[in-house]
């Protein structure tokens, strides 16, 4: 006879009280969790997998609440509970004790000013290890379980003392305190490096198999479920598209939309077919491939030459070196990319090129300029043919601005067009167009836009000044899988449109495969290979390189490990 699953989710729904009227945020929801197994939930922002997930914690908003359905836990020290409706003296029992949540910003789920020992020892408090000693030699121990060195000495240290993955180990820690039965995973890999990622997966995996914890795992990347889950639920719009044991959803998808999710994943396919650009026609013809893969001397139609760059933040004893060395040339019209982990130089390298900071010693020349010696006005000039697109959408426009105002302003910066009223809006609407947004979007507000539109108008700002270089600094990093594969067509669309050239920073090895012609790859400031995509993934010399290239998820599906 089979076991009872440890949840089982049953016609779910969820609403949400705004000020236009009542939102179904989850309707007719269905699925199990079994103890020892891994139950993704994935879908794009909005689909309603985090609404789930508050639905079993009972951790929804304040204007949210469940109004048809069941949750039950079969936990073995509780027995059978229905989780809807329970009072929040009952969910006090069970929180931290029988149901346990990694969330997903391992930067802001932790008190800044509290040891991580004091955080992880606050569950053991709550649920009855009132032992000082008791609290303390746990604390320890979870802390070496989840594989931090050191971890008397990590106890007593703050989370600004850690890496982010390292936070994150710090929060499954504290999730598992009270050993629960069930783990809740709310994306807890999304904001990290490929490795690091990998790290925290086989921690998470290693933990299960040992513990028979069940997990429910929320999360956008289909690469990260095809490799963990045992069962894969997608949803949209609030619900359920399909679903079933991970083998059989993802290598033969019946939903059309898991199709759309498949093909929108960089891990499974090539989404943007690159075509070799001509620059130039005859003979004397200048392709996208730029003329020299290696760190020498750059060719003459270089758009962008490094040479030999250096940047050292403070001196002496607390002097850091945070690029050293590195040189690469970037053809017109083809995307340069630069890789590796946090702290590997990559942003650092890509400020330098954009004029943003003065490097330590190097050459950096654009077009011909050198960029190292430019001050004052002939850096700000500069700056209209070289532009910057950051990584979080969110913070990058300025709330009190309407997206026309953001348009505008750069417009007004450096003096482009006549300046009228007229010219400008007319201007701003053709920027809109050009990133596939209607002009109406000039009127409204960031809160008003999803963060693909918000990176949208962020990449028409960049654009609006016309541009030969642009620099996009983990530029989709933060976009759902869907939202992220029409920035990358868009960006596509825009180089063979306007000729552009790219500086693309990402970890993102997969997304990094798909878009660019060359790479170079970071390891702590120095560069470790550099060369043709296609030649760097697949002929991987460096073992650093080779590492994260191993590290790419999604092989359960890219290497015929499924039959599709």
């Amino acid at each position: 006879m089979t076991a009872a699953p440890l949840l089982s989710i049953r016609d779910l729904a969820v609403q949400y009280r705004t000020r236009r009227g009542t939102v179904d945020a989850v309707r007719g929801v269905g699925f199990d969790v079994r103890a020892g197994e891994v139950t993704a939930v994935v879908g794009e922002s909005g689909s309603g997998k985090t609404t789930v997930a508050q639905s079993v914690i009972g951790l929804l908003p304040s204007n949210g609440r469940v109004t048809a359905g069941s949750v039950t836990l079969n936990e073995r020290r509780l027995g059978t509970t229905e989780l809807v409706g329970l009072p929040e003296r009952r969910w006090r029992d069970l929180r931290g004790r029988c149901i346990g949540l990694i969330p997903q910003d391992p930067g802001n789920s932790l008190n800044p000013v509290q040891a991580v020992g004091k955080s992880i020892s606050e569950s053991l408090r709550i649920h009855g290890r009132p032992s000082r000693d008791e609290v303390r030699d746990r604390v320890h121990a979870l802390l070496e379980q989840v594989g931090i060195d050191q971890p008397v000495k990590r106890a007593r240290q703050y989370p600004h003392e850690f890496s982010g993955g390292m936070r994150q180990r710090v929060l499954i820690a504290a999730a598992l305190a009270n050993d629960p039965e069930l783990i809740i995973a709310d994306e807890p890999t999304s904001a990290l490096d490929v490795t690091v990622q990998r790290t925290v997966l086989d921690l998470i995996d290693r933990l299960r198999e040992e513990t028979g914890t069940g997990v429910l795992f929320i999360t956008h990347d289909l690469a990260v479920a095809a490799d963990r889950a045992d069962s894969v639920v997608v949803m949209r719009g609030g619900e359920v598209q399909e679903s079933g044991p991970a083998a059989q959803v993802l290598a033969n998808p019946a939903s059309a939309y898991t199709k759309q999710l498949m093909a929108d994943a960089p891990s499974f396919g090539r989404l943007v077919e690159r075509e070799t650009v001509v620059l130039a026609a005859g003979p004397a013809a200048v392709t996208a491939e730029p003329a020299s893969a290696t760190a020498g001397p750059a060719s003459a139609a270089a758009l962008v030459e490094v040479r030999d760059l250096r940047q050292v933040f403070g001196r002496g004893t607390d002097a850091f070196v945070a690029v050293d060395g590195v040189s690469f040339a970037v053809a017109p019209g083809t995307t340069h990319a630069l890789v590796g982990e946090s702290g590997s130089g990559k942003t650092t390298t890509g400020r330098a090129i954009a004029g943003f900071a003065a490097p330590t010693s190097g050459s950096v020349r654009v077009a011909g300029t050198e960029v190292t010696e430019l001050r004052g006005g002939a850096l700000r000039q500069f700056r209209r043919t070289t532009q910057m697109v950051y990584q979080n959408p969110y913070g990058s426009l300025d709330p009190r601005l309407s997206v026309g105002q953001t348009l505008a302003e750069p417009l007004a910066n450096y003096r482009i067009g006549t300046g009228s009223r007229a010219d400008r809006a007319e201007r701003v609407a053709h920027a809109l167009e050009v990133v596939s947004l209607p002009a109406e979007f000039a009127q409204r507000r960031p809160r008003e836009l999803s963060g693909g539109q918000r990176q949208r108008v962020a990449i028409a700002r960049a654009l609006i000044v016309e541009p030969e270089l642009v620099v996009l600094d983990e530029a989709v990093s933060a976009l759902d899988v869907t939202v992220q594969a029409q920035i990358l067509r868009l960006l596509a669309r825009l180089q063979q449109e306007l000729g552009l050239t790219y500086v693309f920073i990402s970890h993102d090895l997969a997304v990094v495969r798909q878009i660019s012609d060359t790479v170079t790859v970071l390891q702590r400031g120095r560069q470790v290979e550099h060369g043709a995509t296609e030649d760097v993934f697949s002929n991987a010399q460096d073992p650093y390189t080779q590492r994260l290239i191993e590290a790419i998820p999604g092989a359960s599906l890219t290497s015929g490990h499924w039959e599709i």
